[in-house]
């Protein structure tokens, strides 16, 4: 399991950015808060610690050839950025703030087909997980050490696929035709296996102790944050279940 280059100088613009949407959505959780409804000041928290998660993967500061600084990689970008981010509900911000023109917009998009099939936990997991796979266990991540395109495709790709399958899986924003709960319990469990399933193989296969570091890193890591996402399903459904309403 090979690791990564020091960073292009062009990583510095990805941090760049992920500032500028943790202040654009602290700008809009401001005027949100102003309402009648107001806007809770934990989702607030969490996309602030989400986007500092992602800023810490994506800095120079994780860059190197260690396979382990690859796997820390994997686990801030595609396991914990996207639960804070997705918890802290950036669509239903965005209605809130939004002109009715531009409601009506979201909406079409969320009750659209292609929404609806790469928003469903099965195909989520797959990205997510399925993805990984192709990542570790094949010359992709090698050659990404060569290609800096490829490297960024990569990491991207993480952040991108954590959070449709974190929201997939456990998302407080609408998301019409949405799974039950019972759907997306067997599709975390299975995502649970899969992804254990692949540390044991980079464990048994790893040429050097520090592959097989990495490996036991994203065994033991990867338990906590589906932990973590396991926890924020449920509390979901007991809300539900209990009638409790779910105030944004």
């Amino acid at each position: 399991m090979p690791g990564h280059p020091h960073l292009p100088a062009a990583w510095s613009p990805a941090v760049a950015l992920v500032a500028v949407l943790a202040v654009a959505y602290v700008a809009a959780a401001v005027r949100a808060g102003t309402g009648p409804r107001g806007w809770r000041h934990h989702r607030t928290a969490a996309w602030l610690l989400g986007c500092a998660v992602a800023a810490v993967a994506l800095s120079p500061a994780l860059a190197g050839h260690d396979p382990r600084t690859h796997v820390a990689r994997h686990l801030l970008l595609g396991m914990v950025a996207p639960l804070g981010l997705v918890l802290a509900a950036p669509v239903t911000l965005l209605l809130r703030v939004s002109a009715p023109a531009t409601r009506r917009r979201i909406g079409r998009v969320l009750r659209s087909r292609a929404v609806h099939v790469l928003g469903h936990p099965a195909t989520a997991a797959l990205l997510a997980v399925g993805g990984l796979y192709a990542v570790m266990t094949t010359p992709l991540a090698e050659a990404s050490e060569t290609h800096p395109v490829l490297h960024t495709a990569l990491l991207l790709h993480y952040l991108a696929a954590g959070y449709l399958f974190t929201w997939a899986i456990a998302g407080p924003d609408p998301a019409p035709r949405r799974p039950g709960t019972a759907t997306r319990v067997v599709v975390l469990v299975l995502a649970v296996a899969a992804h254990a399933v692949l540390a044991k193989i980079l464990y048994a296969r790893a040429p050097t102790e520090q592959d097989a570091e990495a490996a036991q890193l994203m065994y033991y890591g990867g338990d906590l944050a589906e932990l973590a996402l396991a926890a924020a399903l449920f509390a979901t459904w007991y809300r539900r279940r209990a009638r409790i309403p779910a105030r944004q």
